[in-house]
């Protein structure tokens, strides 16, 4: 709706502010994309399943997003040099449905997020609309200014600004989206202290060649060797539960393969195998 009255109204603040509020949609629909192929099964081909969907999805939309922030830039820039007549009153009014409607949105969102709590998907949703609702107070203020004044020139000056939100979101997006392919250490895990709390766990020595990556939003895996006590094979069993639960908890790591060493055993066969030697030849 934005889209079309921008176009009517000659307005490039609304069809910035559309653009502003298509960012939004994108996360939210992407969201949604991995909670419906999250639930399809893995195939012999890909085992991991589709969840890496949702990742290509999120960079094709930061990518489409930065090319319509550059197109408005161009159009704002013509606008500068060469301002022109904007039907301030219907920008008004199409500016103040999207304020009703991102406002409804804000209040449904503010409901669940205090029955979901939990909910990072929700509490950003929340984030969203509260970030479209200021987006068409700015639109709104603008329109009022250009109806007093005639300063046709304020619509480039709101597109610029709004222009800047899409982005930098459109930057997050597409660098997010490029650290998961490149299976980078996801934000807020540091792989010192998840070795730190492996080593404190009874009968783990060490835990080295540790690697951390996002298979999808909010899903973590872990690959590593763990250095363990001599022990029976049977209590790896218990070790492995133990390693689970301490980086579900502290680290919501959720899939993890594990390989068990014990290094003690080698070093005690090499000092046998040396005290042999250096017996045999003192003889």
């Amino acid at each position: 709706m934005e889209v079309v009255g921008g176009i009517i109204t000659n307005s490039l603040a609304l069809i910035s502010d559309a653009g502003h509020m298509l960012t939004h949609l994108f996360a939210l629909l992407v969201s949604l994309f991995a909670l419906f192929f999250a639930s399809r099964p893995p195939t012999e081909k890909k085992t991991y399943g589709f969840y890496r969907l949702e990742i290509l999805a999120a960079l094709f939309n930061g990518i489409t997003l930065f090319m319509i922030s550059v197109w408005i830039f161009y159009e704002a820039y013509q606008r500068f040099m060469h301002p022109e007549t904007i039907s301030s009153g219907k920008m008004f009014i199409v500016a103040m449905v999207g304020l009703v409607a991102n406002v409804s949105c804000a209040y449904i969102l503010k409901g669940n997020s205090h029955e979901h709590g939990h909910s990072l998907n929700v509490r950003a949703a929340f984030l969203h609309m509260l970030g479209d609702t200021l987006s068409s107070v700015g639109v709104i203020i603008g329109a009022g200014i250009i109806y007093y004044t005639n300063w046709f020139v304020i619509d480039p000056i709101i597109s610029v600004m709004i222009c800047v939100l899409i982005l930098i979101w459109s930057y997050k997006l597409v660098m997010e989206s490029v650290d998961v392919l490149l299976e980078a250490t996801p934000k807020g895990i540091n792989i010192d202290r998840v070795i730190e709390s492996l080593k404190q766990i009874p009968g783990i020595d060490d835990a080295h060649d540790i690697h951390i990556w996002t298979i999808t939003s909010g899903m973590y895996s872990m690959s590593g060797h763990i250095d363990t006590k001599d022990m029976l094979i049977s209590e790896t069993t218990r070790l492995s539960k133990e390693i689970n639960r301490i980086l579900g908890e502290k680290f919501k790591i959720g899939h993890t393969v594990i390989q068990f060493g014990c290094e003690c055993k080698i070093n005690n066969a090499h000092n046998a195998h040396t005290d042999h030697n250096h017996n045999h030849d003192h003889s």
